[in-house]
């Protein structure tokens, strides 16, 4: 329990950690505030009793002095549950919001490799469910198993100071009652793993049915997509079941173990009063004390179960944080010549070698395409170019410095991207716009909408640039969402630009507006394409072809077309396939 505890105290920031800490400290001061009230009761009782067994007047100022003592109890109990509350409440939520995005930044500078092969349900659930758990259900439980324990244990301080032997038997019980919270986690161990792998299995198979519902209704496979979804569902409810099937009757023993540990201490203080040993005012404490103590450990008792998931909640998310990132602190450095080389480099999948012995350099506002086979490996060397992954051997520089040198966010700064598939974000048009360069003014913005082509439509939309449009621009026509994304790459206004088959999907009547924004977008520029369409190939100043990860041609459009090879056939393709008519 105390490991499980000290793991969660040490994920959580300096800041939070200390909240924690403060309300602990509290807490001992709450318990001695609960404990106050046997103090209260003991002086009435002793007051009440002495003025019966003599025949005198009640002692007014220990009445007095009882009532005083119960209300500093409650008065302070009260101030201090407060804080307690308080701190426990922001430090849990606060260290869940910035775990969260800690994970963020940290899958940022994660190699684009690790995407490839964990699913996105892994990630989803951790920064989800998992995070959620220690926001909410974790925090409470650490605090409500330690507050049962500072309680009881004060509680038990306290009864040795009427009787030792009674004491020994609330100790017996509370040893007894922990030794069963052990046995308890022990029995969750192995289900609680599996809780964890099909709420991440589910995670990610309703993601991938929602992804994938057009794919699944256009070929009417929704009955048997929609019974492997269910299949995952119900797993998942049976481990939640079994779990609390687990739980049920431990915890009915730690509550009879604690509802007999009060039985005990009743039993012996009232054996103890009829010996002789304890006077009726001690024994009448005690009684109370009985009370007190089981509802202080079942308190505690309730929720040790979920110590287990914390402890497994808590490893995940530093699993996340413990994978190597690519080395991000370097130098912020501004390359004096933007000339991008690549030297020798290599790179490869786990064990599949996609780039082998690749040299070339582009200079500066130069354009050049990659063309070749599908799975030849050019998005992959365009990749590389940008460290979207360190190359396994070789190196790649700009302006003569290798990337690794550069911290990520200055080699970034010289970096625009424009993707097949565009990614839009659940948020207003002038946002999505301004993700390239978030201070951007609103002027600023219209201007780079301007010259991506896509003023005009945005300007017909209900709210214009504050229209909010749907998850990943649900509510837009392909060739929008890439002019908007062309325009985010011209508000950042980067020196070298990425084009990864950025034209690839467009209609016909969308294309000849896309041209103009790219040719916006590009003017001036560093230009890296990789194309299938001969119009933006042609124009490049230098074509490499790639054929399984090495460059087996290179040169202009006229100098590839010389001679039989790979380009000369991919042209003779494309223009078959343009004269197509039907």
């Amino acid at each position: 329990m105390f490991d499980t505890l000290r793991r969660f105290f040490l994920f959580c920031d300096k800041e939070n950690r200390k909240k924690f800490y403060y309300a602990i400290i509290l807490g001992v001061v709450n318990s001695f505030f609960i404990v106050l009230k046997i103090v209260a009761v003991s002086v009435m009782l002793q007051s009440v009793i002495e003025a019966t067994t003599q025949g005198t007047a009640f002692d007014t100022a220990a009445i007095v002095q009882s009532v005083l003592i119960m209300l500093a109890s409650i008065a302070g109990g009260i101030v201090t549950k407060k804080y307690v509350t308080m701190w426990q409440t922001e430090g849990g939520y606060r260290t869940s919001a910035r775990k969260r995005i800690e994970i963020a930044e940290h899958l940022r500078y994660l190699p684009m490799g690790y995407f490839n092969t964990n699913s996105l349900g892994e990630i989803t659930t951790v920064t989800t469910n998992t995070m959620e758990l220690l926001g909410d259900i974790a925090t409470r439980a650490v605090m409500m198993v330690l507050q049962g324990l500072l309680d009881s244990l004060l509680i038990i301080v306290m009864i040795v100071f009427f009787n030792w032997k009674v004491a020994l038997t609330a100790l017996a019980g509370f040893v007894l009652f922990q030794l069963v919270n052990v046995l308890m986690r022990l029995s969750v161990r192995g289900i609680s793993d599996r809780k964890h792998e099909v709420d991440t299995a589910q995670v990610s198979d309703v993601l991938e049915f929602i992804q994938g519902i057009a794919e699944v209704k256009a070929y009417n496979l929704t009955g048997s997509r929609s019974k492997e979804l269910n299949q995952v569902i119900d797993e998942c409810r049976k481990v939640n079941a079994e779990m609390e099937l687990r739980c049920i009757p431990i915890s009915a023993i730690q509550s009879l173990i604690a509802k007999l540990t009060g039985v005990g201490i009743m039993t012996m203080s009232i054996g103890l009063y009829l010996s002789g040993e304890m006077t009726v005012a001690h024994c009448s404490i005690m009684l109370i004390c009985s009370f007190m103590l089981f509802t202080s450990l079942e308190a505690g008792g309730n929720y040790s179960a979920l110590l287990r998931t914390i402890d497994l909640a808590v490893g995940k998310a530093n699993k996340i944080l413990a994978l190597p990132t690519m080395d991000i602190e370097g130098k912020e450095i501004v390359p004096k010549d933007l000339t991008i080389a690549a030297h020798d480099i290599a790179f490869a999948y786990a064990k599949k070698r996609v780039i082998d012995g690749v040299s070339l350099s582009v200079p500066p506002k130069a354009t050049v395409a990659f063309v070749g086979p599908s799975g030849s490996g050019k998005t992959t060397l365009c990749h590389l170019l940008a460290r979207f992954w360190d190359v396994d051997q070789g190196k790649v520089t700009l302006g003569g410095v290798d990337v690794k040198e550069y911290s990520m966010d200055a080699l970034m700064k010289n970096f625009s991207f424009v993707f097949q598939n565009v990614y839009l974000f659940h948020d207003t048009i002038a946002n999505n716009i301004r993700f390239g360069n978030p201070d951007a003014p609103m002027e600023a913005v219209i201007e780079a909408a301007k010259k991506a082509c896509c003023h005009e439509f945005i300007a017909q939309l209900p709210n214009g640039y504050d229209t909010v449009i749907g998850e990943n621009g649900a509510s837009l026509s392909g060739g929008e969402k890439q002019r908007i994304s062309i325009a985010r790459a011209i508000l950042k206004d980067s020196p070298i630009i990425i084009l990864d088959e950025a034209t690839a999907n467009v209609d016909p009547e969308n294309e000849r507006e896309l041209m103009n924004a790219v040719s916006a977008l590009t003017k001036e520029k560093t230009v890296m394409m990789i194309a299938h369409r001969l119009k933006t190939v042609r124009e490049a100043d230098q074509i490499y072809v790639v054929d399984n990860g090495k460059i087996v041609d290179a040169g202009t459009h006229k100098e590839l077309m010389g001679h039989e090879g790979i380009y000369s056939r991919f042209i003779a393709s494309r223009k078959k396939a343009v004269s197509w008519k039907l």
